[in-house]
């Protein structure tokens, strides 16, 4: 069966570094696939490739049997490829609702009674159609990432691309999102997602991957990945056996007033703190 996505011989330099190099990946229809590696890694570099929002220095992305490598972002979110970013990014002065009928009728190409009946699905399925009248520039934390996952939905996508959703969010926030993961995988639509908050990805994913120096070092269940000595060795260096995800809540669950999720990936020594 072909591949909803594949990648073939993707690279990418940006002067000296290297953010993509002879990159290969193949992403099934349906299939939740998360992405780890240091900062600086290329991960997001490797996203804005399959969006269109960067253009490789050389290989093939391609969607659902079809060349999409000199197709523009607009018209690979009309093919079914929609993503968030680590930082969101509404339109502030805008209304939730708004924002996801932008999203609906731009991205998704929908018009009218359609687009609104799809931002009001949309914000429903990710717990924001309380606020649907709210400025967006007001929301928490927390709704700014629900909102970010709610407009790249209101795209009507096959793969949805997903970059730090769970970064600085509160140990119950993390579960929350989830639980909201598992809805978009529930409605067929293939996932993607880059993360630092491990166990989140651990909870979600039926594969993960670890991109390091514009490579993939490893690939496959999350269990095995987290225990390759390769990326041991990248994040910790020699010594540690194992990294041991738990999968409940320490007695008494998190700290009061809930603090930041702690079960990241620390950054490879030595690693610049850049993307």
């Amino acid at each position: 069966m072909t591949p909803l996505l594949q990648l073939s011989g993707l690279d990418k330099r940006f002067g000296q570094v290297v953010v993509a190099e002879a990159l290969d990946l193949a992403v099934a229809e349906g299939e939740a696939v998360g992405i780890v590696g240091p900062n600086g890694a290329g991960k997001s570099s490797l996203f804005a490739m399959v969006s269109g929002d960067l253009k490789p220095d050389a290989g093939r992305v391609a969607f659902d049997g079809e060349d999409v490598t000199s197709r523009p972002a607009h018209q690979r979110c009309r093919a079914g490829i929609g993503r968030t970013y680590q930082v969101p990014r509404p339109f502030e002065g805008m209304t939730v609702f708004e924002n996801v009928l932008v999203s609906a009728s731009q991205g998704g190409g929908l018009h009218g009674r359609a687009a609104q009946q799809q931002a009001a699905e949309v914000l429903a399925e990710c717990g924001l159609a309380g606020a649907a009248n709210q400025r967006a520039g007001s929301l928490s934390l927390l709704q700014r990432k629900r909102l970010e996952v709610a407009r790249g939905l209101a795209t009507g996508p096959k793969l949805l691309l997903l970059d730090e959703v769970a970064g600085g969010l509160t140990e119950p926030e993390v579960l929350e999102l989830v639980e909201l993961i598992g809805r978009v995988k529930a409605r067929g639509v293939a996932v993607v997602w880059i993360e630092h908050v491990v166990h989140a990805l651990v909870k979600s994913v039926d594969r993960l991957l670890c991109l390091a120096g514009g490579r993939f070092i490893a690939d496959g269940d999350p269990a095995t990945v987290l225990a390759d000595p390769q990326v041991l060795e990248l994040y910790f260096g020699s010594g540690p056996e194992a990294v041991t995800i738990p999968d409940e809540e320490p007695a008494g669950g998190p700290a009061e007033g809930g603090a930041p999720a702690s079960q990241s990936l620390p950054a490879a020594p030595g690693e610049e703190a850049a993307r």
